[in-house]
């Protein structure tokens, strides 16, 4: 294991004592568990997970069992984020598809049990893996991995919203329209300084887009760190963080996983410029092949604009972070450093932009 990997573990892997900030009161939690939670029974032990930069996230732990809790932060946010109760009904209608989820026990949307609304998950044991580059792993145990996490992506994209009870779950049409929309409201409610970049791709964005997609779920994050892999085999357990999944166009989905390829090998979350045939990690190229052929599409003709699209939106992302860095509503401690990332993404969006015709 790299020193670098050891560090993305370590700084994000697993748990820490509860922020003083995200504090719970114990004993009004286990009251409301043990009256909604099947076969709950204390005592309760509570600690906070190192990821998940947006909703405090909580490992709840008794004799028996363990759970895990995904919360709105306190204090003022931004309209739509943070929508824990969205997230609650999206993996209740893909866990009964039999999709890779957690299991989902019960929603609380009485504030007074913890301050904002939350809910109760299965935890589910695995491997979370926060370097793409995956170090100390076999280069077939990688590619296998990455294959499956193509072919999870896939397998929520054949999914009919309508048939599962999701018909309702987003709006339908105008998917890209609105999301560049959403994004940029999102980018200026949150602006610290002023990002030439930025104010280049929110010229271009709404101007150039493109035909659209069949109506699917979207997740809206869906990346490798975001999945728990079984223990000892390339299986995805469990796909998490959803609180950005909507109805809309599957291919924003997909070109958002092919960021890492794009994102240098310096970051933990990029693989740019690294030898990819040594790692035994598929190109982008086979990856596009293989979703397709998974998904039964074409494969896509704009990966520049998909790709300006994505890592636009993901500099917005980051701005909002830095925004409550700002506002001292922040729920990680790496928010900092993610909020940095906004110039150099907005940066590469503006290059993929100048590609597609900017």
């Amino acid at each position: 294991m790299t020193d670098q990997h050891a560090d993305a573990q370590a700084a994000f892997g697993g748990t820490r004592e509860v922020d003083p900030r995200y504090v719970l009161d114990e004993a009004r939690l286990t009251e409301w568990l043990a009256a909604h939670v099947p076969g709950f029974s204390g005592p309760l032990t509570i600690r906070q997970f190192k990821g998940g930069q947006s909703n405090p996230t909580y490992e709840l732990t008794t004799p028996t069992a363990a759970y895990v809790l995904r919360r709105k932060p306190p204090g003022q946010l931004l309209a739509s984020a943070h929508a824990v109760d969205r997230e609650f009904r999206v993996i209740s209608a893909l866990g009964a598809q039999g999709f890779p989820v957690a299991r989902a026990y019960a929603l609380c949307e009485d504030e007074s049990v913890t301050g904002s609304m939350f809910y109760v998950m299965e935890k589910v044991e695995g491997r979370v893996f926060w370097d793409l580059k995956l170090p100390g792993l076999e280069p077939a145990e990688r590619r296998a991995i990455y294959e499956a996490q193509t072919d999870a992506l896939a397998r929520l994209h054949a999914y009919d919203p309508e048939a599962i009870g999701l018909g309702d779950y987003g709006r339908p049409g105008n998917y890209f329209a609105r999301q560049v929309g959403r994004w940029t409201k999102q980018y200026h409610a949150s602006e610290t300084h002023g990002i030439e970049a930025m104010d280049r791709l929110i010229a271009f964005l709404p101007d150039s887009l493109p035909a659209e997609g069949p109506t699917r779920i979207v997740h809206g994050d869906f990346r490798l760190d975001n999945m728990i892999i079984a223990p000892d085999r390339a299986e995805v357990k469990a796909v998490l963080d959803w609180e950005l999944s909507t109805l809309g166009d599957p291919m924003a989905d997909f070109s958002y996983v092919l960021i890492g390829w794009v994102l240098p090998a310096s970051q933990r979350n990029g693989i740019g410029g690294s030898d990819l045939k040594a790692l035994g990690i598929p190109s982008i190229e086979e990856t596009v092949e293989r979703y397709a052929d998974k998904a039964g599409v074409a494969k896509p003709t704009n990966l520049d604009w998909l790709l300006a699209y994505n890592l636009f939106r993901l500099a917005a992302i980051c701005q909002g972070i830095g925004g409550r860095v700002r506002d001292g509503t922040a729920a990680s401690a790496h928010a900092v450093s993610m909020a940095a990332q906004v110039e150099p993404l907005s940066a590469a969006a503006w290059d993929f932009a100048r590609k597609a015709g900017a």
